[in-house]
């Protein structure tokens, strides 16, 4: 039994697909089967179904790939040492964010980042919470910056930041003559949602306490994407909730319809995450400093009251 050998049935696992994963691991497909067969040779069992298109687990083969994934994730710790023992920051890193934080945080790190860690190559890529915690725990993500806490006990958390709520309430809404709000004030009936799958449209119904009894027939329009509920609040459409970065670059006119909220300000707890297995941490823990360091500078905001993103 080889390492190799695990890593190609993890990849056979993931893609379903023989030739797919031969080319995830730059390898023949003759080659990548040949090793899997005989891996199941020398164990006396099926890991895959071939009969089953696309093919699928067995149910001995769900235990072992369990097993093989902790396996590969230890022997690369192996190297992990080695680059920490020698202080060496690079290499290629995958990280998620959530699309929430990507548009705001991206810009004021990456530069910075980059200059300071050339030879670590990042890839980042938007993704939903829910999509990040699977990447996570199926070792496709090194680390991801998402709204926490999530409560995954096979994820640890780093918190970078409290990003307060702010209100984006139109000309001849109800609250608009108000100079600061109370979390009494909101109404989901007449509020403006990202979509399903958003963490930030979860934790503004935490925020209305009307959510207990809502009807997802109430909700006016939802919409993926916050530029999107800005202009659809302008049209008078409704109000909606911001991130506390989102509102730093609004024209001057759109942000005569900002509202903060009295202390203590309901905000989003920002995490670096990753899993527990704490692979890569030279790497985490610069991301950490660099984008720690940035924002202290832009969020100023102490007295909140964090808002839990799962859904309730």
């Amino acid at each position: 039994m080889t390492i190799t050998q695990l890593s190609y049935v993890l990849a056979v696992a993931e893609h379903q697909n023989f030739t797919k994963a031969a080319q995830k691991c730059f390898v023949t497909q003759p080659t990548l089967s040949m090793q899997i067969q005989k891996l199941e040779d020398e164990l006396n069992v099926l890991i895959f179904d071939r009969s089953k298109k696309p093919i699928e687990l067995t149910e001995v083969g769900k235990k072992l790939v369990t097993q093989a994934r902790n396996i590969v994730n230890e022997s690369n710790r192996i190297q992990d040492i080695v680059d920490q023992e020698k202080g060496f920051v690079g290499g290629e890193f995958k990280l998620g964010i959530i699309p929430t934080v990507m548009p705001t945080l991206l810009p004021m790190f990456l530069t910075n980042f980059v200059k300071k860690y050339p030879k670590v190559k990042l890839k980042i890529e938007e993704l939903t919470t829910e999509e990040i915690i699977t990447r996570i725990n199926d070792g496709h993500l090194d680390a991801a910056i998402a709204a926490t806490p999530l409560e995954q006990e096979s994820i640890k958390e780093r918190v970078l930041y409290f990003e307060p709520f702010v209100a984006y309430v139109p000309q001849n809404h109800r609250l608009h003559n108000y100079k600061k709000l109370e979390t009494s004030d909101l109404d989901i009936n007449d509020m403006l949602l990202l979509e399903d799958g958003h963490c930030f449209r979860d934790g503004v119904i935490n925020l209305c306490k009307v959510f207990k009894n809502h009807n997802d027939d109430k909700f006016q329009l939802e919409s993926g994407s916050i530029e999107t509920l800005i202009k659809l609040s302008d049209e008078g459409l409704g109000m909606t909730l911001l991130p506390y970065l989102h509102t730093l670059d609004l024209p001057e006119k759109s942000k005569q319809n900002l509202r903060f909220f009295n202390e203590p300000t309901p905000a989003r707890e920002v995490s670096l995450i990753y899993h527990k297995s704490e692979l890569k941490m030279q790497i985490i823990e610069a991301l950490q400093d660099v984008i720690s360091g940035i924002v202290r500078g832009a969020i100023a905001f102490q007295n909140v009251q964090i808002i839990s993103p799962l859904s309730k």
